[in-house]
């Protein structure tokens, strides 16, 4: 393992979305807090790439990877501006020394309103996942371009979802694999199965815990207002559904190399609220920790 790092999204940051709370303050909490790294974020977000650069290694933290979305179902004009938006966040992990651009598709508005879909309703068809594939090939050479590795991210509401959707991307692509193991178990897998499965293409992985309730009140009341609610399912490591100590202990078994980044979606963070957050996610570093200390004890 190379280290545990954390994410602009444990601070209420998606896409161009986020709270008051300055992103430099961010990282330097993190840092206090012993994280070893953190996920860029969206484009532009710590400022250039110099000033990205910089302020990471001010910090003392790695840059690990940033999340890339990509609608890989949509319109021509909306996936060439993903590519666009892509480029600068290129530019950015090659700044700061990082090497993983991390992929995933944004799904639809219609998937939003269907989180966690029952059987393959509303899956892509074999025309759809062509293109899918095409779209993933351009993204990975761009990041290639740029000397970067790939890695997909499959994600709750979006057309690799579902554990048999992220068995067809891999036995149909070379792509590598982020595990994010609260969003394999909110579209109803076994995420310590996961491990399992797909070890040989796991390189990197998100740690997330979540309240499968609140995904199941959600679809059972009809909600869409995926935001609103989605920013109430993760919660603090160890306090969900998720079996960590098992997933721990099957990436160990496997011999895994890569990071382990804590994610814990929420509202956007105000200012004022930047010490009660960083306060939850310095207590998820120590309780990841602890749990790889005892997955690797135990396999000693």
């Amino acid at each position: 393992m190379k280290g545990i790092a954390n994410a602009p999204v444990s601070f209420g940051i998606f896409g161009t979305t986020g709270g008051s709370a300055s992103p430099a303050d961010m990282l330097r909490a993190l840092a206090a807090s012993d994280y070893d790294g953190a996920e860029l974020g969206p484009p532009g977000l710590f400022g250039t790439p110099e000033e990205t650069a910089h302020l990471f290694d001010s910090t003392g933290l790695r840059a690990v990877g940033a999340y890339v979305p990509l609608h890989l179902a949509l319109s021509d004009e909306v996936f060439e501006a993903d590519l666009a938006r892509m480029a600068t966040t290129c530019r950015e992990l090659v700044a700061t020394g990082a090497t993983l651009a991390i992929l995933a598709d944004e799904g639809s508005e219609e998937l939003l309103v269907n989180p966690a879909r029952d059987g393959r309703a509303l899956a892509l068809d074999d025309r759809q996942w062509d293109l899918a594939r095409e779209r993933l090939a351009r993204a990975v050479d761009l990041a290639s371009s740029h000397g970067l590795a790939a890695s997909f991210h499959p994600h709750i509401s979006t057309y690799v979802e579902s554990a048999w959707e992220v068995d067809r991307l891999l036995a149909t692509t070379d792509v590598t694999l982020t595990l994010d193991i609260g969003h394999m178990a909110l579209a109803g897998a076994d995420p310590v199965e996961c491990v399992h499965a797909w070890a040989d293409r796991i390189d990197h992985v998100h740690i997330k815990d979540v309240d499968m309730a609140v995904l199941e009140r959600a679809k059972a009341t009809g909600r869409t207002d995926f935001d609103e609610w989605w920013a109430d399912v993760c919660v603090p490591l160890g306090a969900g559904d998720v079996d960590i100590d098992g997933v721990l202990a099957a990436l160990v078994s496997h011999d895994y190399s890569g990071w382990l980044v804590v994610e814990q979606d929420r509202a956007p963070t105000s200012a004022e609220q930047l010490a009660g957050v960083a306060a939850e996610q310095a207590v998820n570093r120590e309780v990841l920790a602890s749990g790889w200390a005892r997955a690797t004890g135990a396999q000693r």
